[in-house]
């Protein structure tokens, strides 16, 4: 299987910065050909002396009809690439996307404007959130101290659970903290979350764990009992609209509790829990695992969705 580095992001949001400088790197310079695809063209070019010393063939797709499993297949047997390397166009609907079958996504980065973030997200999130949701790394650039990167990350986080996010400003790589921006105060031994608390914690406790463990939270949740969980553990969460209402996903961490068999799938409960970090089988590693205090019945909430929209 051939490898394929997946570069995402709208027009001018730092694609050809970013593999340019890849390109550049000692690192990059290994056995074979690179097969750059480039499915739009911006601003900023690629410097021929680079692609020669780099190995790699650059080929333009500027037609999404024209960007198919049998066209691509073409280009693999007349350039025989070693990996491929896809700049595509974030207006492109994601979905449609189709590889070879002997290409493998390897990793798939997005590249976010943070100036343009806000306009985006709220403008074309259908869009956005299909370039976000599988990625391993996302990048949000040309930040400042005027913007909101906290929240940024949050709505990020809802859609990319398990992306790595990093912020740089012209100087690179900046660090965000959110203790100021959270709606509790999480320097307190117990923490009672309501629903726009819980969202938070939910998405904080994924990057910043260390900072919870040890602490007592109470929230109110939906009981979910996956089968294959292992006896004693559940995951009490939330429903969480991460876009639009055919877009929710359920929000939860495992939790154990001796009387897991006494709940009900589907019913409402307010746990007091113990918040510990440990490996679980599910997680494929270390991650939040729940120690259940107490899990006491509860009326269902008049919403019953988390809206991170």
């Amino acid at each position: 299987m051939k490898p394929v580095y997946m570069i995402n992001g709208f027009l001018e949001s730092g694609k050809t910065s970013f593999i340019t400088y890849t390109l550049a790197q000692s690192y990059f310079r290994i056995q074979g050909r690179t097969l750059l695809i480039l499915c739009e063209e911006g601003e900023e070019e690629y410097d021929e002396a680079l692609l020669k010393k780099s190995k790699t063939d650059l080929v333009l797709i500027d037609e999404e009809d024209r960007f198919t499993p049998e066209y691509l297949i073409e280009l693999d047997k007349k350039y025989d690439p070693e990996r491929i390397v896809i700049e595509y166009n974030g207006m492109w609907d994601f979905r449609n996307m189709k590889l070879p079958v002997m290409w493998a996504m390897e990793q798939q980065i997005t590249l976010i404007d943070a100036s343009t973030f806000v306009s985006y997200f709220a403008n074309m999130k259908s869009l956005l959130i299909e370039q976000l949701r599988k990625s391993e790394l996302i990048i949000f650039n040309r930040c400042n101290a005027d913007m909101d990167l906290a929240n940024f990350k949050r709505n990020v986080k809802a859609v990319a659970q398990n992306a790595q996010i990093i912020f740089e400003d012209s100087r690179g790589e900046i660090n965000v903290t959110m203790d100021e921006e959270l709606p509790y105060d999480v320097h307190a031994d117990r923490i009672d979350l309501d629903d726009n608390g819980y969202g938070v914690w939910y998405i904080d406790a994924l990057d910043n764990l260390p900072r919870y463990e040890g602490k007592t939270i109470s929230f109110l949740a939906m009981v979910m009992k996956p089968k294959k969980f292992p006896k004693g553990y559940f995951v009490p969460g939330r429903q969480a609209m991460t876009c639009c209402a055919n877009d929710i996903a359920f929000l939860g961490f495992a939790c154990r509790y001796d009387k897991v068999n006494e709940l009900k799938e589907g019913s409402w409960v307010t746990v007091t829990a113990k918040v510990r970090q440990e490996y679980f089988d599910e997680y494929r590693g270390e991650g939040p695992v729940l120690e259940a205090v107490s899990v006491e019945s509860a009326k269902k909430p008049e919403k019953e969705i988390i809206d991170f929209t």
